[in-house]
């Protein structure tokens, strides 16, 4: 083999690309490398038209063999949730980046990584700023509120668990205040339990609940012992995400996920019906 032959060997950039989460398909696609994506998790929505890939993963299982079988040279992760899997997938050879992004910027940030892994700087540049300048959107128009709605925002009932902490942030920037802000950095949602009468001693106006693969069941929350005289339940502002949009830390939740939340949290804040 000569040197020309050595040196092409492998592609300059990532041809055959396994995604352990949604959040990185969707990136792929919107930078313009879709065609790379080769596998997908089976909790992948967005876009549509990656479900037509294999289905390697859901969030905590892999099939190792058939990740192997696609010949991939790089595979996305998220989480310490999937050090496992990457590192099962690391020993089998295969090139494995975990992210394990939890805020806002950082989901920016891996906007722009992934950009960059692929040989696509400049378009991860721009879907990023794309993110961002419908964040500040809402940070603007958040001024002009009258006031700031108390929201809990409620990702696991039992236990009852309160946001992760993108959606804090988010929350934060629409114009509400987050009755559990003090939690918000804890990576593990150990760290974000909560009894349910600390919750309704809090008194929040709103609740947004989003249970991630589950639909929210808002008489649950309603029959709480106590909650009877929480303002959220009193003036019935009991309101669901769909967690595909919100509870996943990519480009939907930085677009209609964070709109939905304003939404919510503006009308709460106006008194008025969400528009």
């Amino acid at each position: 083999m000569n040197s020309d032959e050595l040196l092409a060997s492998a592609p300059r950039y990532p041809e055959r690309i396994v995604c352990m989460t949604e959040e990185t398909t969707e990136i792929l696609y919107a930078i313009g490398a879709g065609d790379r994506v080769v596998g997908v998790s089976g909790f992948t929505k967005r876009p549509p038209e990656a479900r037509t890939k294999p289905t390697i993963s859901t969030f905590l299982e892999a099939k190792f063999d058939e990740i192997e079988a696609l010949r991939p040279d790089l595979v996305l992760g998220f989480s310490d949730l999937q050090a496992d899997l990457a590192q099962t997938l690391g020993k089998r050879g295969v090139p494995v980046y975990l992210f394990n992004q939890r805020s806002i910027a950082e989901i920016l940030q891996t906007v722009r990584i992934v950009g960059a892994l692929v040989g696509l700087a400049p378009e991860g540049e721009r879907l990023a700023e794309r993110l961002e300048a419908n964040v500040r959107r809402h940070a603007e128009a958040a001024r002009h509120l009258d006031r700031r709605p108390r929201v809990f925002l409620e990702e696991w009932p039992d236990p009852l668990i309160a946001g992760i902490r993108w959606t804090s942030e988010m929350l934060e920037i629409v114009g509400g205040e987050d009755v559990c802000v003090e939690t918000r950095t804890r990576q593990d949602a150990q760290g974000r339990i909560f009894e349910p009468a600390e919750i309704a001693a809090r008194a929040p106006d709103v609740i947004v609940a989003s249970w991630c693969g589950r639909k929210v069941e808002p008489d649950v929350i309603r029959k709480r012992p106590g909650w009877e005289s929480v303002p959220a339940v009193v003036h019935d502002r009991i309101h669901e995400i769909d967690s595909t949009i919100y509870l996943q830390p990519g480009p939907a939740a930085l677009t209609d996920g964070i709109d939905a939340l304003a939404r919510i949290v503006h009308a709460a804040a106006q008194e008025e019906p969400i528009q």
